[in-house]
């Protein structure tokens, strides 16, 4: 949940604390087991939330902490948990503490805290980029350059210094007492860095992004000895009658080897599979993350888990409405096919929600919301933007408020008339959930009703994968013990159904006994 996008209480454009308190009954019924939030805390939103300048408060634009005291509450009553997200990497430039070590001056203590160095030649330390563009080095009128892995107004935490440390343990303390469930870690494999700060490679006369094994900056080792401090501190609660508390890396690594190292059994609980997130509509392909996934998960005693879309990434109705190969290209850039973006968009949900682990659902993929790819450039909020030099148009095409009712924008996201942050496009009418809940067939539906049978097949709990070996090309098709069959198909032509005792769920309609091209059927066996 992208709390600026999901639902408005007091009409001023912008999400809140309490239009998703309003919204918990509709999430209960959706059949999800819990939320995460991303970044409530104070911030000047230059990167969404993601520049924090206060991590134990609450967005004084999503209200305050007995809204989210209450919104904890109401959603356990609910039977939902609450994971909120831990940034950890780095915080805003209005934080006390960089406010305090920019006032400090060269060689404070201060400025210990973070990452503050001498440039060369005048130039910055090190010729790292940062990851919204340019380079990842401010310089400041002292001279002292300051490292920003992110956007410029975000400077990296230096978590070689132990107040840094003791603030975090603190901080998850704070939140674990107020009754949060977990932490979703942004950018999990980021906080350490090899303090000799070497240069990276170049590529293409440019410094590489690629996150390569020995990365100065990212998967470094000492991220696992944070990872395990903080695992001993959620397993502080474990004993409490509110349960055990959990962490979700989020850690742009492949291959699934690299990314099971966060979730070793005195790390992480879990991360997000981000192969599967980026892996084509294409059978090859994707038999070969769901193998990768699980082997190497499982072979460290954790969960796989499926994500299909999420606040940082274009909405896979469009991508899979593209050319595999110009899938995961920027708004505007490829022509794009929604009506066949949805027909595989609902077939994933279902390939998603068979598959054995957790599986995330971003707002608005249960309404088959579409990347919004025409916004005016004057409303385009992502740093991206700008660092960009206005060339890369950034991650605000998902982030789109989410239509509830209505004929028109705002579509019931806050009350009155009153337009949200982003603008929302004129034909999503058909798309809010109120227009979907009558109707059978709709996108809503096949949700509700995929989670339903998800919750309470026996075979969808612990019973793991076995492929059909005999299942032709273009086709997955795989068994989970006991009694359930999940067959897609990702070829051009109708297939003949496999022997079954009953169909519990498909994606389309089936023509004559025969599974048509991109869709998606779960059969009892």
């Amino acid at each position: 949940m992208y709390p600026r996008s999901f639902a408005d209480a007091d009409g001023d454009g912008t999400g809140d604390l309490n239009g998703i308190r309003a919204k918990l009954p509709y999430l209960a019924e959706l059949g999800v087991d819990a939320i995460w939030i991303s970044p409530w805390y104070p911030s000047p939103l230059l990167d969404g939330g993601y520049d924090v300048a206060d991590y134990r408060d609450i967005n004084p634009e999503f209200g305050t902490l007995a809204d989210a005291d209450a919104l904890i509450a109401e959603a356990h009553a609910l039977g939902l948990r609450i994971l909120i997200d831990l940034v950890p990497n780095h915080c805003s430039w209005e934080h006390p503490w960089f406010k305090a070590a920019l006032a400090a001056g060269k060689g404070s203590p201060e400025r210990d805290l973070f990452w503050f160095r001498d440039g060369k030649d005048g130039q910055p330390p090190t010729n790292w980029p940062a990851a919204f563009g340019g380079p990842a080095w401010q310089q400041i009128d002292d001279g002292d350059w300051y490292l920003h892995l992110f956007d410029i107004s975000q400077p990296d935490w230096n978590w070689d210094h132990p107040k840094v440390i003791e603030e975090f343990d603190s901080i998850l303390r704070f939140w674990f007492d107020r009754g949060v469930d977990g932490f979703r870690i942004d950018v999990a494999d980021s906080m350490a860095k090899d303090a000799g700060l070497p240069d990276v490679p170049l590529e293409d006369g440019q410094p590489t992004r690629e996150k390569y094994v020995g990365n100065p900056f990212y998967d470094q080792p000492g991220v696992h000895t944070i990872h395990q401090r903080w695992r001993a501190i959620a397993d502080e609660y474990a004993d409490t009658p509110q349960g055990p508390r959990v962490f979700v890396a989020e850690a742009w690594l492949s291959p699934a080897e690299r990314l099971a190292q966060y979730v070793r059994p005195n790390e992480l609980h879990s991360a997000f599979n981000f192969d599967a997130l980026r892996a084509a509509w294409d059978a090859k392909e994707l038999r070969e993350v769901i193998d990768h996934t699980t082997e190497n998960l499982w072979a460290v005693g954790a969960p796989a888990t499926w994500v299909l879309s999420n606040h940082d990434t274009i909405r896979h109705r469009t991508r899979f409405g593209r050319d595999k190969k110009d899938a995961l290209e920027g708004a505007g850039v490829v022509p794009t096919d929604l009506a066949l973006g949805l027909r595989r968009a609902r077939a994933a949900a279902l390939l998603e929600l068979a598959l054995p682990g957790g599986a995330y659902v971003y707002q608005g993929d249960e309404l088959g919301l579409p990347e919004v790819e025409d916004l005016p450039e004057d409303v385009l909020d992502d740093p991206t933007w700008e660092r960009s030099g206005h060339t890369v148009r950034g991650r605000d095409g998902c982030r789109v408020p989410i239509p509830w009712s209505g004929s028109e924008p705002p579509y019931g996201f806050g009350p009155g008339t009153g337009q949200p942050w982003l603008p929302q496009p004129a034909d999503w009418s058909p798309l809010t959930a109120a227009a979907q809940t009558d109707d059978p067939d709709s996108h809503l539906n096949l949700y509700k009703a995929a989670l339903r049978i998800r919750r309470d097949h026996p075979a969808l709990g612990e019973g793991r994968l076995a492929w059909d070996q005999d299942a032709p090309e273009g086709i997955l098709s795989f068994t989970r013990d006991p009694g359930f069959q999940c067959v897609v198909n990702l070829s051009d032509a109708p297939v003949p159904l496999p022997p079954h005792q009953n169909i519990l769920l498909t994606s389309a309609a089936l023509n004559a006994g025969e599974l048509p091209p991109d869709t998606t059927v779960w059969l009892e066996r």
